[in-house]
């Protein structure tokens, strides 16, 4: 029966790190294979990186290492000839735990063996959880792969509107989803009973708005807080950019991860139960191919978070041994303020573009992380987070992005168009919890907006003309909305191989007397997960003074849409 005194209280006992290996690979989006042979590779990184004082409890084997036809017990023959137990062994023998991911209800690239059959929809792609024989199966591999030495599983790709075509017929579509939670709630009760020492994550499907920043709020598929008794934790989305327009395109990424885990927070999960899933390191589609660009800001925002779980996910070899010496230096002093269980958000919600944080502390000192969304200098307060807490004062910048320098004064600091910062206070402002400069992150030192008025100039085209600034830059920002209600709209062109560049549907141009000048975007990728936005900008070398400039902006949009445009004169 729920116990509602219950809900919010971690299953864990303490923080965890987990590894996970997607985004190494990438068998959606891109057309990278999962093969022991890179599986094992990314052990060895961990061991390298633990060398160094990298801490790793988990490793999560993600998506398709299984056998199509195996229901779930069997390896992918072609790529793991050999089946996982060499994996297993060797995780177990370091001191690492593996886990699994499995696709829950739907059949994503696995087909419904002959004990699933009487559980199958209409349409042969989803099983019902309170019909027939999938259930019994497949808690009964659950409990296979534990004895195998399985201690984590990640739950993916559930669906609760499944119903075999007879009760379709007789059972509303409210009481079959009431059905499938509570068959599925009560089985992994059971199996958290048997073993107590494992532990559950969910992904998609349990709850949870997570395509974009800008749709309504609450959510339209509310997270049902029963599944705080059986979930260590819920994720709140993979990443992508948010639809805060950002020059750093990766700093959108950053916003949209914050953003989700402030709404999954307003629907009453505690921090430490969400997954904000918001760090990944990869040379693949789902990622981007980011490769490592702005990882320091990435993994620190993860760990501020305060979730519970922390998952780091892809190619570990991108990381020098310097930067594993960093890494472990930013969990020596983040997983203990996690499990002191006293981090609090504070300022505006990131995807409104206002101001905002996360705040942690112990009975040592205070750190706060804090990011400026906003197309501006903004400055933003610090609050207490405990009565106990001391005045706030001789606090210290222990990280920064490159570029504008922020003004900490007291409780409050100053920050440029875009930027994250983070504040120590008490031990934590001693110079030995410096973390520096993040380098590949440049903010402007000033930013201003320019009179700019945008007119139709064809079809999903504006066009504008601004002068030219004394010594700045020209920052140009189009915000794509629909014309029927003036919502953000996102375009979505597909991931890779097949997918189109975001540079080709966003085209930023410009023009001095007819000539044309260069603009830098770093929007140009092949996004999976769609953009509603363009930032590019006119480096100030390339203006010639005395000459108005004329700004072009264009979606490859099919149907109308609506493009908002602003210009900044921006100096680094």
């Amino acid at each position: 029966m729920w116990n509602a005194e219950n809900l919010g209280a971690p299953l864990a006992r303490d923080p965890i790190f987990v590894y996970n290996d997607w985004s190494a690979y990438d068998e959606l989006s891109d057309n990278i294979p999962l093969t022991e042979q890179l599986a094992m590779k990314e052990l060895d990184e961990i061991l390298r990186l633990r060398r160094f004082g990298v801490r790793v409890d988990y490793y999560m084997m993600d998506a398709f290492w299984f056998s199509p036809d195996g229901g779930y017990r069997a390896w992918r023959k072609p790529n793991w000839p050999n089946g996982p137990d060499a994996w297993i062994e060797k995780c177990r023998n370091n001191r690492i735990l593996p886990g699994l991911w499995f696709g829950t209800n739907e059949l994503v690239k696995i087909n419904p063996i002959p004990e699933w059959q009487n559980s199958l929809t209409a349409n042969k792609g989803e099983m019902s959880f309170f019909e027939g024989g999938f259930l019994a199966n497949f808690m009964d591999t659950m409990q296979y792969w534990y004895d195998h030495g399985i201690r984590m599983f990640k739950f993916d790709f559930v669906d609760f509107r499944a119903a075999t075509p007879e009760t379709e017929k007789t059972k509303t579509p409210e009481e079959i989803w009431s059905r499938n939670v509570d068959a599925f709630r009560q089985a992994l009760q059971k199996f958290r009973q048997r073993n107590p020492d494992v532990v559950l994550v969910a992904f998609n499907g349990f709850g949870g708005d997570v395509e974009s920043t800008a749709g309504p709020f609450p959510f339209h598929s509310p997270v049902d807080l029963r599944w705080l008794e059986v979930f260590d934790s819920l994720y709140s989305g993979d990443p992508r950019p948010s639809d805060v327009p950002e020059m750093n395109f990766w700093r959108s990424m950053d916003i949209y991860s914050d953003h989700m885990v402030r709404r999954y927070e307003q629907s009453f999960l505690p921090l430490e139960r969400i997954d904000s899933t918001g760090f990944m390191l990869g040379n693949t589609g789902t990622i981007y191919y980011r490769r490592n660009h702005a990882w320091k800001g990435a993994l620190i925002l993860m760990m501020a978070r305060g979730g519970w779980v922390n998952t780091v996910h892809g190619n570990l070899e991108f990381l020098s041994d310097d930067d594993a010496l960093w890494f472990a230096k930013v969990q020596s002093v983040y997983l203990r303020l996690q499990s002191m269980g006293r981090t609090k958000t504070f300022g505006g919600i990131p995807g409104e573009v206002q101001p905002y944080g996360f705040g942690s502390l112990d009975a040592e000192g205070e750190v706060y992380a804090v990011v400026n969304p906003a197309q501006s200098i903004e400055e933003i307060q610090m609050p207490r987070l405990s009565q106990e807490q001391k005045e706030m004062k001789d606090g210290r910048v222990i990280f920064r992005d490159a570029g504008f320098l922020p003004v900490l004064g007291g409780n409050k600091i100053k920050l440029g168009p875009g930027q994250m910062a983070v504040v120590g206070y008490g031990k934590y402002a001693r110079p030995e919890y410096d973390l520096g400069i993040q380098e590949d992150v440049v903010i402007p030192r000033s930013i201003a907006p320019v009179e700019a008025v945008f007119s139709p100039h064809g079809k999903n085209a504006v066009e504008a003309t601004v002068a030219v600034p004394q010594q700045g830059s020209l920052r140009i920002i189009i915000r794509q909305r629909s014309t029927k209600d003036g919502n953000i709209t996102r375009s979505w062109k597909g991931g890779p191989p097949s997918g189109t560049n975001m540079g080709k549907v966003f085209v930023l141009s410009a023009s001095q007397d007819g000539k044309p000048l260069p603009v830098e975007i770093n929007y140009d990728k092949i996004i999976w997960s769609g953009l509603s936005w363009a930032v590019g900008e006119i480096p100030h070398g390339a203006l010639s003074p005395g000459l108005t400039v004329t700004i072009e902006c264009s979606s490859a949009e099919e149907g109308p849409v609506q493009l908002e445009g602003h210009v900044y004169e921006v100096d680094y």
